[in-house]
């Protein structure tokens, strides 16, 4: 890490740490049926559910018209849609294959720009076709899924991710065996939406074990009594500095707070709704997973793909986190 790194780093806590400390008896949430803490006796929400599919192939096949079961906050899963591997391609299954700094190998698109790889060029070249093969697989899938996407959806990083999850030393913050929503520090979303297509190519019968909890709005009155608002003009100063990629949004604000909370809630983790989710080889499975508490428990061997979607593309944009969070606190988060 170069100097200037630790610099914007240590900046960084030391703007975001007093936001929790100083302003948590002035979230201004307001409302007070989102402040009150869920009554003695009344139950607890219920599970995401994980709805499964008979659909077998990437391409082709009838389009489903699923988007209102994925908004809701259901996990789609297909377990006889399998990602191929060509002849030689299971060598890359192997964490030899990644240079050492990055857990996971992946293309950053529009270029398809290969990175967090190490070996020969030619072996190189073909780790790329792969993951891009599977970039292309995703994209038709999706597309077909949801029609009502189309050319909407933007193609976001293709992973390989080759390493076991269970038992890697890390951050509480940064430990995805932990129920959380997905939303990112450095790279604020500003309300675009996060919809990932995952398959598990394991090639020993290797479940990808998941925990799914409880749907969104339900989560987000979880923590809302205890939310703050940021700073005035911390956003623009981070941005400035290149803490950011670009301005943090009072919702990125909320949702790292829920990220966080949800990380570091010994409670939560322990007793919250959830389910456990077991993703055999084979099985391709999709979900917003800006919306939905997930944490990856053990498996190795899975590709990855992210696509972005604005709110207003949506088919119920008003199910997406951003118009919950914005409902919930009367007022707009961008």
């Amino acid at each position: 890490m170069t100097l200037l790194q630790r610099l914007r780093t240590r900046l960084a806590r030391w703007l975001l740490l007093p936001a929790v400390s100083l302003l948590a008896s002035a979230d201004g949430w307001g409302e007070d049926e989102s402040r009150r803490r869920r009554p003695a006796g009344q139950p607890l929400a219920a599970v995401t559910p994980v709805r499964e599919f008979p659909d077998p192939r990437f391409a082709d096949g009838p389009t489903s018209a699923v988007e209102a079961v994925l908004e809701d906050g259901d996990v789609l899963s297909f377990p006889a849609m399998p990602f191929a591997l060509a002849g030689g391609e299971e060598r890359f299954l192997d964490e030899r294959w990644t240079d050492g700094k990055a857990k996971n190998v992946s293309l950053r698109w529009p270029a398809g720009e290969l990175r967090g790889a190490a070996g020969a060029a030619a072996d190189l070249a073909a780790l790329q076709a792969m993951i891009g093969r599977y970039a292309e697989m995703s994209e038709a899938l999706a597309l077909r899924l949801f029609p009502h996407y189309r050319g909407h959806l933007r193609r976001g990083n293709t992973s390989l991710r080759p390493a076991e999850i269970a038992g890697r030393r890390t951050s509480w913050r940064k430990d995805d065996t932990r129920l959380h929503v997905d939303a990112f520090p450095s790279n604020p979303m500003q309300g675009t939406r996060l919809l990932r297509v995952f398959c598990n190519i394991n090639a020993q019968g290797q479940p990808r074990r998941w925990r799914v909890g409880e749907p969104f709005e339900a989560h987000a009155r979880r923590y809302l009594p205890d939310l703050t608002r940021p700073l005035p003009g911390v956003a623009r100063l981070m941005e400035m500095i290149g803490i950011t990629k670009r301005r943090r949004s009072e919702y990125d604000h909320v949702m790292l707070q829920l990220h966080d909370r949800a990380k570091s809630d010994a409670e939560f983790q322990r007793a919250s709704p959830q389910a456990r989710a077991d993703f055999a080889p084979g099985t391709t499975w999709v979900v917003f997973s800006d919306q939905v508490p997930h944490a990856a428990m053990s498996g190795q061997h899975m590709l990855e793909q992210t696509f972005y979607l604005e709110v207003e593309h949506l088919l119920q944009p008003q199910t997406s986190p951003l118009r919950t969070l914005e409902r919930l606190a009367g007022r707009s988060l961008l």
